[in-house]
């Protein structure tokens, strides 16, 4: 039987798999290789009683639709993928006109609406809070420099050293605040630059800087997929966004670096047929930072990308912020999950290989 009747499948965003009278896969879209992390090839001739946990109640359902196939039939079952890992889907039954006796099988994840709401939530809050900070920034950058020149010129007109270590005081804190602010405005200040770059190339400049700073006691794995293309994004940008995420990393890991246990884990791969703050894309590129370390507290896991939010004492809050900042500029999403042994941030980038026209 040709299959070329079914590539047209490949352009829905969904899981869609065609079956025979017997429930096995004639053919899988695009969109089912990607939700149930299996090839196409794989796939083919798969039985899919097979990749529910309920078997027997996916055969019922099976059954109630050979007995009236031109009635539509919805039910939610657990689905298994490749790697173990199961998902709650709504599976559709239909049978066009043009399939003949084949059943199109239609897989939507239950979670995938609620991702969206919350892509949806954090782009909000984040661009209400970078004009928070915008406004914030001038409104503290203006007056602190007439701070600073007072203190300046009230040191020239004191004569004792004890008065003058008050004016140092005024003046070197003045300089923090100024340089806090900067870095509060910089990713609004920089143009975003796209060109043509390798993320591996942004991974392994990220792994020798941090492991210059952390010569003993860190491993960082690398777990690549070298068959991602080159594709347009700011060279600097991404890095900095790398590297303020496996600083973090590495600096919540001191305990099992001084144990030497410590373990970051930069994983790469390519997603199909996802869905980035409403808009769908074709390929996009599944960038992911694990650590084996105490984890996110629990209390600030939900405001980690706001802005001088900080798990760690001393930390200034900001560098998952401008990480965010700059993902948002590529239109990813960044997306964090922690537990106690393991904390990941999930980075999503559209790989896209040409300029936008004006």
């Amino acid at each position: 039987m040709s299959k070329e009747r079914f590539q047209g499948l490949d352009l829905l965003a969904t899981a869609v798999v065609v079956i025979d009278p017997l429930g096995v896969v004639v053919y899988a879209n695009s969109g089912a290789e990607s939700l149930l992390d299996m090839s196409r090839r794989s796939l083919d001739g798969q039985a899919m009683l097979g990749l529910f946990t309920d078997s027997v109640g996916f055969r019922d359902f099976l059954s109630r639709f050979k007995a009236d196939p031109f009635d539509i039939k919805r039910q939610i079952f657990e689905l298994i993928r490749a790697n173990g890992s199961t998902e709650h889907v709504h599976v559709t039954l239909s049978r066009p006109d043009t399939l003949g006796d084949f059943t199109l099988m239609e897989l939507r994840e239950i979670e995938q609406q609620m991702k969206v709401d919350r892509e949806a939530r954090m782009m909000d809050q984040s661009i209400a809070n970078k004009e928070l900070i915008r406004n914030l920034a001038h409104e503290i950058k203006n007056p602190l420099g007439g701070i600073r020149g007072a203190a300046q010129l009230l040191e020239i007109e004191l004569n004792s050293a004890d008065l003058k270590e008050y004016t140092q005081v005024i003046i070197k804190e003045s300089d923090r605040l100024q340089t806090l602010v900067d870095r509060l405005l910089a990713p609004h200040r920089k143009p975003h630059i796209a060109v043509m770059m390798n993320i591996h190339e942004v991974c392994e400049r990220v792994r020798s800087v941090i492991l210059a700073e952390h010569p003993k006691g860190l491993r960082i794995i690398r777990d690549y997929d070298t068959s991602i293309p080159e594709f347009l994004g700011d060279f600097e940008q991404l890095i900095q966004t790398v590297l303020n995420i496996v600083r973090n990393a590495a600096q919540a890991l001191a305990p099992q670096i001084s144990e030497g246990t410590a373990e970051i884990r930069l994983c790469t791969r390519v997603v199909r047929r996802v869905t980035l703050n409403r808009k769908q894309h074709r390929l996009a590129l599944d960038l992911q930072v694990i650590d084996n370390g105490p984890g996110i507290p629990a209390d600030i896991v939900d405001r980690i990308f706001y802005p001088l939010v900080s798990g760690r004492e001393g930390g200034s809050g900001l560098g998952l912020t401008l990480a965010q900042t700059f993902v948002q500029q590529h239109e990813g999403t960044i997306e964090c999950a922690s537990q106690p042994g393991r904390t990941l941030f999930k980075v999503i980038l559209p790989l896209q290989f040409e300029h936008a026209s004006n």
